[in-house]
């Protein structure tokens, strides 16, 4: 049995989008930053966006919709990835500011300091915000 583990890292999350380009604004205004990759398809319109985002420089892209696997649904549901956040209720309302829909609310989740909360962006993907102490202590000891 090898000593290596199977799933190493978070790679790449994909969201979808009819209108890439406009969904690439929105991520830029809400990150900071531009993406640092872009891709356009045989028209010249831009079909696929990538952003390096976070301490790990985790990829966030942006793919047009017509490339989704045939079973994926226009509708928010499945697996939801969080986010750490720093504030989550200042990210929170960043984010409903900006157009996002409440999908799960703020939740405390025990009493351990963990609260997440999710919205629908206006491209229909669930995006999940996490405030994580965990995350902060695992980033803290690889600094060291």
């Amino acid at each position: 049995m090898s000593n290596q583990q199977t799933l190493r890292g978070f790679a790449t999350i994909s969201y979808w989008a009819d209108d890439v380009e406009a969904a690439t604004t929105w991520y830029t205004e809400l990150l900071g930053i531009a993406p640092y990759f872009e891709r356009s398809g045989p028209d010249g319109k831009l079909v696929y966006t990538e952003f390096r985002i976070g301490d790990y420089q985790h990829e966030l892209g942006i793919i047009n919709r017509q490339f989704a696997p045939p079973s994926t649904t226009d509708q928010p549901g499945g697996v939801i990835m969080y986010w750490h956040v720093d504030d989550i209720e200042e990210t929170l309302q960043k984010l409903t500011e900006m157009g996002a829909k409440e999908y799960d609310p703020l939740t405390p989740r025990g009493d351990t300091g963990f609260v997440t909360a999710s919205v629908v962006d206006p491209f229909g993907n669930v995006l999940g915000v996490m405030y994580n102490p965990h995350y902060l202590e695992i980033l803290k000891s690889l600094k060291e």
